[in-house]
């Protein structure tokens, strides 16, 4: 290990299972960035991707580069096991030239579940099956109390909420477990609120998954529009029920108010919650939920699922969370945070969070775990 101090350059091998391709050109983005701002605080950040063999026909070459970072792609499959023990040895090897390893979901645990590599280890976890195993497929489940034992292994384990920090705690005991949340950086400027407040327009940013509960978004307009309000709804993003939501719709009679946009790039993902009054998220658990961060930041109130994290950051000034997943609760919280927020700017909205997400506060959050880790194999 170089260096006498914990400060300064250091080479990080960053280790991952999500990356985009150009098959999944959003998979793994917040991975991109958190290894940005780790490589902007003067780090050399070198990315390993372990991708199924299988996503090779897609053309991928072992070596490329994302976001300005060099990657190198390591085959393997998270259910092969010879494929697992071949990844480890080749990280192993690659690790005895890195002053940190840093493993970042997690199945990327799995090449290190038998030796640990020599450098001091971080690992970081989004994953939200540690918080709702429940939404897990049914073989998943008997296997999640011995896997979860992988997160006893690093030096430090970073959790993007406090919410996914407890189970994490529960594993690693004492080991030094700490909260590192996602980017959501604020756009400049923010854009204002719609002047048009005659009409209602709901947005709701994410996968169409049934975790996501987006058909329960559907009920929730069909339940404001009986109560008069001039309401509409915008899904942006992709998954397995965008047809149930079309037929939903289609069942209410209420198509002509429901768009599904598919997915976006950041700036059009601004530009519909620009056009909005109010996100909406009903979700049934989520640990960070970045697009609820984001619409907040942008400016928008918000109404969401209570199972999560997000409650650790939404203002009741401007947003709610809801415990009961029924369309009737989800319309009675948005008319309530469309009342109180009458008054309010979309930068007096953005400011209830300000810079805590900012690339500079998550880049010092990272360096804090990583002088931990190096203490602890000092």
């Amino acid at each position: 290990m170089e260096g006498a101090g914990y400060l300064g350059d250091m080479r990080i091998l960053a280790v991952t299972t999500w990356l985009p391709t150009p098959g999944s050109p959003s998979t793994g983005a917040f991975v991109v960035r958190d290894a940005q701002a780790i490589a902007g605080r003067g780090h050399d950040v070198h990315l390993v991707h372990l991708v199924p063999p299988a996503q090779y026909a897609e053309g991928l070459a072992e070596r490329d580069t994302i976001g300005g970072l060099p990657v190198t792609r390591v085959p393997m499959g998270t259910s092969n096991p010879v494929q697992i023990v071949e990844a480890g040895r080749v990280l192993r090897g690659m690790a005895g030239h890195a002053d940190l390893v840093h493993s970042m979901a997690f199945s990327s645990l799995l090449p290190f579940a038998v030796r640990r590599p020599r450098a001091p280890w971080v690992h970081t976890e989004h994953w939200s099956g540690l918080t709702a195993p429940q939404t897990l497929p049914g073989w998943w489940q008997p296997l999640l109390p011995v896997l979860s034992r992988l997160l006893a292994r690093p030096d430090v384990v970073t959790a993007v909420c406090n919410y996914l920090a407890a189970p994490i705690r529960e594993v690693r005991g004492a080991k030094v477990t700490t909260v590192v949340p996602c980017i959501v950086p604020v756009p400049a400027p923010v854009p204002p609120r719609p002047a048009d407040d005659r009409r209602l327009r709901l947005v709701s940013i994410g996968g169409l998954i049934d975790r996501k509960d987006p058909l329960l978004a559907v009920d929730t307009l069909a339940e404001l529009l009986v109560r008069g309000h001039d309401a509409r709804l915008v899904f942006v993003g992709q998954g397995p029920l965008e047809e149930d939501i079309r037929q939903r719709a289609r069942t209410l009679e209420i198509t002509e108010r429901v768009r599904l946009t598919g997915s976006l790039d950041r700036e059009g993902v601004l530009d519909q919650l620009a056009r909005s009054h109010l996100f909406l998220g009903p979700t049934r658990g989520d640990n960070f939920f970045v697009s609820c961060a984001e619409a907040i930041v942008a400016g928008r109130p918000v109404v969401v699922g209570a199972t999560g994290g997000q409650g650790e950051y939404i203002d009741p000034d401007i947003g709610q969370t809801v415990a009961t997943q029924t369309a009737a609760a989800y319309a009675d919280a948005v008319e309530s945070v469309m009342e109180r927020t009458q008054g309010l700017s979309a930068q007096q909205i953005s400011d209830t969070i300000g810079q805590r997400f900012s690339v500079d506060s998550v880049a010092a959050g990272y360096q804090d775990a990583y002088d931990r880790a190096r203490s602890a194999g000092a």
